[in-house]
């Protein structure tokens, strides 16, 4: 299962030479292209259809400006309410350190 598969050999056609059986080449034949070009029945459909330019309009950039400013300013707020959720965290996880060991020494001392 794990022994490579070495591929056979065809049996050689021509003299045996030192480094090995001489081969005939192989004989490449060129194959010719044919373009076809398709008769024109009717003008074609992409000719004549133009994709529109984009024109910025005084209302249209105020538009993107606007839309543009209000994703900023929503990135900007979930960003820093997740940074105040982790100082609240990491606040109350230390107020809970100092009130557990503080709870601990005082069983000591008694």
């Amino acid at each position: 299962m794990f022994r490579p598969k070495i591929p056979t050999m065809p049996t050689p056609t021509g003299p045996i030479t030192p480094t090995g059986p001489i081969t005939p080449p192989a004989v490449v034949e060129p194959t010719t292209v044919v373009q076809h070009h398709p008769t024109p029945t009717s003008a074609p459909a992409s000719a004549a259809t133009t994709r529109p330019t984009v024109r910025l309009t005084p209302g249209t950039a105020l538009a993107l400006v606007g839309a543009g400013t209000a994703v900023v300013l929503v990135v900007g707020a979930v960003l820093v309410s997740m940074l105040l959720a982790v100082a609240v965290t990491g606040a109350s996880v230390a107020v809970c350190a100092v009130v557990i060991r503080s709870l601990i020494a005082s069983q000591h001392r008694r």
